[in-house]
C-alpha cells in the first residue's frame, strides 16, 4: 500500500549556486542605493560647503598669497611677490611687532584669563549657593549683550582724572591715577575692562558645570567632616576641570584677538603701550596700505593661537582630563 502522506524526498534544497545571482543583484542594488544616498547628502551639504569655500577657504588662500607679496590694496594686478620678506620684516631689528606688540597681546590675554577665571569661579560658586540663581546669572550676563563701544566708553569716562574711580581715590585721601594716559597702567586698565566684560559667559559655563557635579560627593565629604575650603579644593575644582578648560581656552583666544575694546579706549596708546596684534594688523592694512605685512602678522598670530591652544590641551590632558 502506498503511503500518500509521506513527504516527497525527490525535491532537493537549492544549492549555494542558486542564490548567487540574487545576492549579486542585491549587492548592486545596495551599492546604487548608497551612492544615491551619498549624492543626496552632499547635495544638502552643498550650501554649507559653498559658504565655507567662499568665506573661509578663498580668503585664507588670498591672505596666504598676500603674506608673501606686497600690495597696496587697490588693483589686483599690482600684487608683487616678495617671498618671506614680510615675515622677516616683522622680526627684524627695529621692528615693534615682537616687542611690544606681540608681548602686549600675550600679556593682555593672560591677564584677561587670570582675572576672568578667578572672578567667574568665585561668583559661580556663590551663585550656586544662593536663591534666585537665574536672576543673578542674568545680571552678570548683561555686559555680554552690551556693545563693546558702549562698555569701552563708559569705562573710559570712569578712568578719566575727574571720573568715578579717581573720585573714589580722592575721597579716600589718595591721589588721582592716570589710568589710560600712563604707559605703566594703560594695559592693566584695559585688561580689567575686558575681564569684567567677559565674566558673564564664564559664569554661565561654570554654573552649568557645578550643577553637573553629583551631590553624593558633597554628602560624603560632610559625613567625613570636611570643611568648605577642603571641599572646594578637593571636590569642586577637580570635577569642574572640563568647564575650566573650556573657559580658559575661549577666554585666551578672545584675549589674543581683542581689537574693538582697545581701539575704543586707547587706540593703542599711549605710544604702543596698549597696541596689540589685531590692532597692528588693522593699522598696517587700512592706515599704511601694507596688506602684505598685515597678512603676515595675521599668520604669525594664528601660529601663536594654535600653539597656546595645544599647550593648554596638553596640560589638562596630562592631569588626566580627557577633553
Amino acid at each position: 500500500m502506498v503511503n500518500t502522506l509521506a513527504p516527497e524526498t525527490s525535491e532537493r534544497a537549492p544549492g549555494p549556486r542558486s542564490a548567487g545571482p540574487a545576492v549579486e543583484g542585491r549587492g548592486r542594488t545596495g551599492n546604487r542605493t548608497r551612492r544615491r544616498q551619498a549624492f543626496v547628502a552632499y547635495l544638502f551639504l552643498a550650501p554649507t560647503l559653498l559658504f565655507f569655500a567662499v568665506f573661509l577657504v578663498l580668503p585664507l588662500g588670498f591672505a596666504l598669497l598676500l603674506s608673501m607679496s606686497r600690495w597696496a590694496g587697490f588693483d589686483l594686478g599690482d600684487i608683487d611677490p616678495v617671498g618671506l620678506d614680510n615675515f622677516t620684516g616683522l622680526f627684524a631689528d627695529g621692528s615693534t611687532f615682537l616687542a611690544p606688540i606681540l608681548t602686549n597681546t600675550l600679556l593682555f590675554a593672560l591677564g584677561t584669563v587670570a582675572l576672568a577665571l578667578a572672578g567667574s569661579v568665585l561668583v559661580a560658586t556663590c551663585i550656586d549657593n544662593l536663591r534666585f540663581q537665574g536672576l543673578w546669572r542674568t545680571l552678570y550676563f548683561l555686559p555680554i549683550v552690551t556693545t563693546v563701544v558702549a562698555v569701552g566708553n563708559v569705562w573710559k569716562y570712569m578712568y578719566e582724572p575727574g571720573g568715578l574711580l579717581n573720585g573714589v581715590l580722592n575721597a579716600l585721601g589718595l591721589g588721582s591715577v592716570a589710568f589710560l594716559e600712563d604707559p605703566d597702567t594703560a594695559l592693566p586698565s584695559v585688561v580689567v575692562v575686558q575681564a569684567w566684560a567677559s565674566v558673564g559667559t564664564a559664569i554661565l559655563v561654570l554654573t552649568a558645570g557645578l550643577k553637573s557635579i553629583p551631590q553624593s560627593y558633597y554628602e560624603a565629604a560632610a559625613l567625613d567632616g570636611a570643611g568648605p575650603v577642603t571641599v572646594f579644593w578637593k571636590i569642586t575644582l577637580p570635577l569642574l576641570r572640563p568647564s575650566l578648560l573650556f573657559v580658559c581656552i575661549t577666554q585666551f583666544l578672545t584675549g589674543l584677538q581683542s581689537f574693538a575694546l582697545i581701539i575704543v579706549m586707547t587706540r593703542g596708546g599711549p605710544g604702543d603701550a596698549t597696541n596689540v596684534a589685531a590692532l597692528e594688523m588693522y593699522r598696517q592694512a587700512f592706515s599704511h596700505g601694507d596688506w602684505g605685512t598685515a597678512s603676515a602678522a595675521a599668520f604669525v598670530l594664528f601660529v601663536v593661537v594654535l600653539m597656546v591652544t595645544l599647550v593648554q590641551l596638553w596640560i589638562f590632558r596630562r592631569k588626566g582630563e580627557d577633553t
